[in-house]
């Protein structure tokens, strides 16, 4: 008799929303909607008609990075996004339409072997593309999975050739106020900055995604690259990145500049560890009806725990 066991990440076939619930649902969405719908997948295609890697979409899929839930529809997905740097609002798709993705270019510097600027064709078709399938966890206590294209985070900074006293790599996004209206806000710490340690951006989990759902990242989701660590809470995961450096000290990044009691460097998910304004016990599936138990380290702790032994002091899931 064969008997699966479920991997630590993987979700109970019962949690899953049966498929004829989950089309009825989609059809309940008809009308204004559907149009609605049909524009944004318009600028979604056109995004990806334009970007000169889109030869190299799909990749293959790394059947090592499954799971036993359904992926958000794209329908979803990709009008539910935080880019602060388009608005706060959730619908940041139109605006996010003016974000400018080539020329791009990657600036690795800091504690390295040689300092470099790597354009972001050149640098993608460096790397060996495969497809992922991970959970998202939003901070906000919603979650989403979502197929990711790109590689391994380890790649990259085997490409860095990091020197001795490197021990965090820290990331930036853009900065153009005329290209991005929400950098005007002078409420936020611009750049958006976010920093690993070196073994954590050396574990296996940690992905750099330049696609999603088979295509080019749409400019919502982070275009044309973008951070994605699916055992931290989403905010971790920086998007539209233009510079990455090695560094001896812990970098403040983004949220902890802006509220440090509520969004630590570590941020890692724990059902047991409450935001300060919310409970972190459940979380509310996108796309569906359902809330589901929050699983620690958002069901990848077999990957990842190992990380923080020693650490327990830190403030590890905030």
């Amino acid at each position: 008799m064969h008997i699966r066991r479920n991997r630590a990440w993987e979700m109970p076939e019962h949690l899953a929303t049966p498929e004829s619930v989950f089309l009825d649902r989609r059809r309940l969405l008809g009308g204004a909607a559907g149009l609605a719908a049909a524009s944004l997948i318009g600028i979604e295609g056109a995004q990806a008609a334009s970007d000169p890697t889109a030869d190299l979409y799909p990749a293959k899929r790394n059947e090592a990075y499954t799971l036993d839930r359904p992926l958000t529809p794209e329908k979803f997905s990709a009008d539910y996004n935080n880019f602060y740097e388009y608005g706060t609002s959730k619908s940041v798709l139109p605006a996010a339409n003016a974000l400018k993705t080539r020329p791009w270019t990657v600036a690795i510097d800091g504690l390295v072997e040689k300092p470099m600027t790597l354009g972001i064709d050149d640098l993608i078709r460096k790397m060996p593309l495969e497809e992922r399938l991970y959970r998202h966890r939003c901070v906000e206590a919603w979650s989403m999975s979502v197929p990711w294209t790109g590689f391994p985070l380890s790649k990259l900074v085997a490409l860095a050739k990091p020197a001795a006293g490197a021990k965090y790599i820290q990331m930036q996004t853009f900065l153009d106020r005329a290209m991005a209206p929400g950098q005007k806000s002078f409420l936020y710490p611009w750049p958006y900055t976010e920093g690993l340690t070196l073994e954590e951006a050396a574990n296996d989990l940690a992905f750099v995604a330049t696609g999603v759902y088979g295509k080019p990242l749409a400019n919502q989701f982070g275009a044309p690259i973008r951070l994605v660590v699916p055992w931290k809470y989403g905010f971790k995961s920086v998007k539209s990145i233009t510079k990455i450096s090695f560094v001896a000290e812990r970098p403040k990044t983004f949220w902890e500049g802006l509220q440090a009691a509520e969004y630590g460097f570590w941020a890692n998910v724990n059902p047991a560890v409450s935001h300060p304004r919310w409970s972190q016990a459940t979380e509310r599936v996108l796309g569906t009806d359902q809330r589901v138990p929050t699983l620690i380290y958002n069901g990848y702790g077999e990957q990842v725990a190992g990380l923080y032994k020693g650490l327990e002091k830190e403030r590890l899931f905030v």
